[in-house]
């Protein structure tokens, strides 16, 4: 039952503090409808004696009382729906937003990195819809175990060996467990293949993608896969569903011996003389109820148990989550930088892997000054750039701001002083002015702070694209908005990264990979100018990652990064007279561009 609790315990909890007043009324009509079912078939034993008796006031006061019985279990239960499907709802939206803080909640990205924790999240997120009808799924049970009580109050009254017909129930519900814990087996195994060709298939449908696909031809190879990934989840689910399907059947079918057996012994009792006819009319009516209740229950508890695996599934995911979340200190961060950001035998990897992507860099880099980090793809420059940001901590080593532990700092205060430009930087579809005023949200409605961003960003020709200007949607998926380029995009994403305000550590993650020389000197040119005021005001050190040496001489400060370690540093001209790995590739690249 451990699954089951960890459902109805906080939903009951969460749906009573929603609403108390709607919850308490949808319980009472609840019950009254539940307590109106074995009303009637006590009733039907009152109208069928009268009516062999013959009295005939007696069985038109009984067909009435009949009458409102029925209509109360009909009707009752329809109100309660009003009450508890708005609970429902709620209750879904916390859930939501529990997932999302699960999600999101922790400043570092460690988690995300965890192929157990993708698993996870995705099953959260495929049934997290399913626990609208939890409350009323928890709720309906609550109201057919009393109904069941007064049902076994009733039998025992007949024959205390018809008490055992509704115990006749429980084998059926403990099957029904085993059952829903092979379906919930089968999927945790099909997850992965689940996920996967969910993957594929948004490949195969997604705008930006089907491009090359088609142009490549590699629509029919994707989808075969696709089709294979869901043809194995699909078969995993399938066994499972069939297992879980004969264990319900036998369960049934016991409970269908036990229905058979009270009914013959009825009969026996009544051919005897032991029993009236209102008696076995009684029987079978509750019989036909207790049927009704086990198969309704079943389903019920079925849904409960998958409900149930949902918020252990969510439990598992905050331990998760927890297991990285970066507690920090107290110490604040500085106001200005006047020192230098240092690592001291920095090494990491990634959750899960033994594999360092960076071992032993002991690097400095001087307050107000520029940082090019240099190397080939795998060198390790996007993974020293995510610990410089904090959103990774060093396996091993520290790293030091003016002489204080990175770790030191809330991550989240470190955080708020860092403006980044990432390669994969985010095409928010909101409105324009959330798009880029999210780089400093409590200036999102600031028109002043947006526009000079903008402008600093020389983003002007998108604001004049833009219909309805700050408040003009972008991207075509959720309205009439403005489509963009690629460039354009980008654009928005230098001027959020020039809403940040005060920031100590600036980030250009080669955002232009894509661009030519020429262009991308042009964005780093835009950030540059930036990054020199801030330079003069705090002391911020501005961190350059690209390819392309050429782009990068001008750095105060070069490193050229190797396997995870630090190959040389220093000045253009230093490296250039040393004659080591970036002067050969300096070489190279200006020749290309001759």
């Amino acid at each position: 039952m451990t699954t089951v609790w960890t459902a109805v315990r906080p939903l009951i909890a969460s749906a009573f503090r929603t609403g108390p007043a709607k919850f308490s009324g949808a319980v009472t009509l609840l019950l009254l409808g539940y307590l109106a079912t074995p009303a009637v078939a006590l009733l039907l034993k009152g109208v069928t004696d009268a009516a062999l008796s013959g009295a005939a006031g007696t069985v038109v006061w009984f067909a009435l009382a009949t009458a409102t019985a029925l209509v109360l279990e009909l009707m009752l239960g329809h109100f309660a729906h009003l009450l508890y499907f708005e609970l429902g709802e709620m209750g879904e939206a916390a859930l939501q937003e529990e997932t999302l803080h699960v999600a999101n909640g922790t400043p570092g990205l460690e988690h995300f990195d965890s192929p157990r924790f993708a698993d996870l999240l995705a099953l959260v997120r495929q049934d997290l819809h399913r626990t609208r009808q939890l409350l009323e799924a928890v709720l309906q049970l609550g109201g057919l175990a009393v109904q069941s009580v007064v049902t076994a109050v009733i039998l025992g009254l007949l024959d205390p060996w018809l008490v055992l017909l509704p115990v006749a129930a429980v084998p059926p519900i403990l099957i029904g467990r085993r059952a829903q814990a092979l379906v919930d087996r089968g999927k945790e195994a099909s997850a992965t293949p689940v996920r996967r060709s969910r993957h594929l298939l948004g490949l195969a449908t997604a705008a930006n993608s089907v491009k090359e696909l088609r142009l490549y031809r590699a629509e029919r190879p994707l989808l075969r896969r696709h089709q294979r990934d869901w043809d194995a989840a699909t078969d995993v689910l399938v066994r499972a569903h069939a297992r879980a399907a004969l264990l319900r059947a036998g369960g049934q079918l016991l409970f269908a011996l036990a229905y058979g057996a009270a009914i013959l012994l009825v009969v026996d009792q009544a051919l005897a003389g032991r029993s009236t006819v209102g008696d076995l009319v009684l029987l079978i009516t509750l019989a036909v109820q207790v049927s009704t209740q086990v198969a309704t229950a079943l389903g019920l508890f079925v849904m409960v148990q998958e409900g149930g695996r949902t918020f252990e599934r969510l439990a598992e995911l905050k331990e998760k989550a927890a297991d990285h979340r970066h507690e920090g200190g107290t110490v604040p961060v500085p106001r200005r930088m006047s020192g230098e950001i240092r690592l001291e035998n920095v090494g990491f990897h990634y959750p899960g892997s033994d594999r360092y992507v960076l071992r032993g860099l002991d690097l400095t880099l001087p307050a107000g000054s520029t940082v090019a980090l240099v190397g080939e793809n795998g060198a390790g420059k996007s993974t020293l750039v995510k610990l410089l940001c904090g959103m990774y901590r060093p396996t091993e080593g520290r790293i030091l701001v003016d002489g204080t532990d990175l770790r030191d700092f809330g991550p989240a205060a470190w955080m708020a002083r860092v403006a980044p430009l990432f390669q994969d930087f985010a095409r928010l579809e909101l409105l324009l002015r959330e798009n880029v005023g999210i780089g400093a949200v409590g200036s999102v409605d600031d028109d002043e702070a947006v526009l000079d961003a903008m402008t600093r960003a020389r983003a002007e020709k998108v604001l004049a694209r833009v219909p309805g200007g700050l408040n003009g949607l972008l991207g075509r998926n959720y309205g009439d908005g403005a489509e963009l380029s690629g460039g354009q995009w980008q654009t928005l994403g230098l001027a959020r990264a020039l809403m940040r305000e005060r920031p100590l550590l600036q980030i250009l993650d080669e955002p232009a990979s894509a661009l030519d020389a020429a262009a991308e000197h042009a964005v780093f040119e835009r950030f540059g100018s930036d990054a020199r005021r801030s330079r003069r005001s705090l002391g911020a050190v501005t961190v350059f990652v690209s390819h392309r040496f050429s782009t990068v001489r001008a750095a105060d400060l070069i490193v050229v990064l190797d396997g995870g370690r630090i190959r040389e540093a220093g000045g253009h001209d230093e490296l250039m007279a040393a004659g080591g790995t970036y002067s050969e590739v300096f070489a190279l690249q200006a020749h290309v561009y001759r």
